[in-house]
């Protein structure tokens, strides 16, 4: 039980209750929209049943994708999409969810809630395995745990955020951020990079080597930065269009 004394962990763990709030905005939606027609003495069972299969499914998304990211170059391709995802948070896109189909059955809102999760969950996925990287061997306590913490946020705080997050723009922005840092310390950690970095230490037979924490710090500034420039210019392209 070290674990929960390593300030990493614990840092790590905030990174993906930040994420899942930030980007689990859209699945507050549609678990609203997808129980929106289940009697009253449903709601609750159709809410916390499809939130629970969601979650599994993504626990399960994200044990492969952790496993993925051990080979050469997924992870600046990984890295890339967070970039994406974090300007993608800053400039969303005019989209709604009235697609989504509501049902007065429970299981078959369960089902909807499940289905689209599973879609709208790569960037979550991408983001929690890029923010577990720095968990060692815990990186699936890590996942798991993050997730457990993070679910009554989305379920039962999300208008609450949702209304912080209008009231506080700074708080999206930081969001993008966070997404960019992530993507930078992931891209200097991949296995096709890794041997090009200075290292903090001998290389541990079965492991990869760990970055000197100066470099992954500078390429999680440097990944932040990219992520508010290119916001901040598809902001200024498209008001300069609507102009």
């Amino acid at each position: 039980m070290d674990m929960f004394t390593d300030p990493a962990f614990w840092i790590a763990v905030g990174q993906i209750i930040m994420i899942d709030i930030l980007l689990g905005g859209d699945n507050a939606v549609v678990i609203a929209l997808a129980c929106r027609k289940l009697p009253p003495a449903q709601r609750t069972k159709g809410i916390i049943w499809g939130t629970a299969g969601a979650i599994i499914l993504r626990v399960v998304l994200i044990f492969f994708a952790l496993t993925l990211l051990s080979i050469p170059f997924l992870k600046v391709v990984g890295a890339l999409l967070l970039v994406w995802i974090g300007v993608k948070l800053l400039v969303p896109d005019e989209d709604g969810h009235g697609d989504v189909a509501a049902s007065d059955k429970l299981w078959a809102a369960v089902k909807t809630i499940i289905v689209a999760d599973l879609v709208m969950s790569v960037d979550n996925v991408i983001a929690i395995a890029g923010a577990a990287q720095g968990a060692g061997e815990h990186q699936m306590v890590l996942v798991v745990f993050g997730l457990l913490v993070s679910i009554p946020i989305i379920v039962w705080g999300s208008q609450l955020v949702i209304k912080l997050m209008d009231r506080f723009p700074v708080i999206i922005t930081a969001g993008g951020m966070l997404l960019g840092w992530i993507a930078g310390t992931m891209a200097v950690t991949d296995p096709a990079i890794v041997g090009y970095m200075p290292l903090a230490s001998a290389t541990v037979e079965g492991q990869l080597p760990d970055v000197v924490a100066g470099v992954r710090y500078s390429a999680g500034v440097a990944g932040a930065l990219l992520v508010l420039a290119i916001g901040m210019l598809v902001k200024r392209h498209r008001a300069s269009a609507a102009a």
